[in-house]
């Protein structure tokens, strides 16, 4: 190998130049420079507006899942909101509706307590208001209980009305309650009239059919058609002649049978909460006359009245 090709220059490992000190000091003299010049000339403004508009869409993806986080957020706390409002407003409604439905009540007992007070006028003997309280626990029984009982004044055999007819009786009397069995009760019975021919009945308890009345030992040949109102007949010394119990619905006349089957549906199926309590007619201070007897006496007083009011005929002697 030649001389001349050899690197005499310095290897770098021995090459000498500035400090680290001094490269430091130079660099913060530096960056002073261009900071006070970019402050005086806004050198770096396009610089920083190209780079801003190159990260604009990085920066709205990287703010897209706080943004939709919070709307997340925000929608399921907007819809407890909403449901807690709806929850108020339904038991609003409810309310509302629950009122409503008491004032629809309190209007038709109104109504029903107006009817028995005009009921009240037009019946002669004394009479209590009472409330039904609930039916009675056997099935096989149709009775109700009243609120009042011995100390209002109940006597047992009274008869129970409202303002379409008649209810039942009371059977049963207690201290503070009464028990009254319905019309339609196996073992009630209850004389009855044709309000349109005047036969008289009896009524019984429905037997055969729930909730209606049987006429039974009626000849086959009596007058009697559907529709027919039947109305006390007060033979019994219970109930008040003239009061409704029900309507014929059916009659059935048998060839093999002098007797015909004939059912009854009560005028006070639907009894209400209010209903009124009659004493017993015996019972009245001052007791009705039957019809007969009124009759009879009129017929008596006329008689009586007409001699004395016949004109004297001339040569008799009175």
């Amino acid at each position: 190998m030649a001389l001349d090709t050899i690197d005499r220059s310095v290897p770098p490992i021995f090459r000498q130049g500035l400090s680290a000190t001094s490269k430091l000091v130079m660099l913060g003299l530096l960056s002073i420079l261009l900071m006070a010049a970019d402050h005086r000339f806004k050198i770096s403004q396009p610089i920083r507006s190209g780079i801003s508009l190159v990260l604009a869409p990085l920066e709205w993806l990287s703010l897209q899942p706080g943004r939709t986080l919070h709307a997340v957020t925000q929608y399921f706390g907007d819809l407890n909101e909403a449901q807690d409002a709806a929850q108020v407003f339904q038991s609003r409604t409810i309310a509302q509706a629950q009122r409503l439905q008491q004032v629809e009540q309190l209007t038709q007992e109104n109504a029903q307590l107006r009817q028995l007070l005009d009921l009240r006028t037009e019946v002669a003997g004394p009479s209590k208001a009472v409330q039904v309280l609930y039916d009675t626990a056997d099935p096989y029984t149709d009775r109700v209980v009243v609120d009042r009982g011995q100390l209002a004044g109940i006597l047992a055999g009274s008869a129970v009305i409202n303002a379409a007819g008649v209810v039942g009786q009371v059977t049963r009397v207690y201290p503070l309650v009464s028990e009254v069995t319905l019309l339609t009760d196996r073992e009630q019975t209850i004389p009855v009239m044709n309000a349109r021919t005047g036969s008289r009945h009896v009524a019984y308890g429905g037997s055969t059919v729930a909730g209606s009345l049987d006429l039974k030992f009626v000849p086959a040949g009596t007058d009697m058609q559907q529709g027919d109102l039947l109305t006390t007949s007060g033979i019994d010394g219970v109930y008040p002649p003239g009061l409704h119990v029900g309507r014929i619905s059916g009659i059935d006349r048998r060839v093999d049978s002098s007797f015909a089957r004939v059912q009854a549906t009560p005028v006070s199926v639907h009894r209400g909460r209010h209903l009124l309590v009659l004493m017993p007619v015996k019972d009245w201070p001052n007791k009705p006359e039957p019809l007969a007897e009124t009759q009879r006496a009129s017929g008596t007083k006329g008689k009586a009245k007409s001699p004395a009011s016949a004109p004297s005929t001339p040569g008799t002697t009175p």
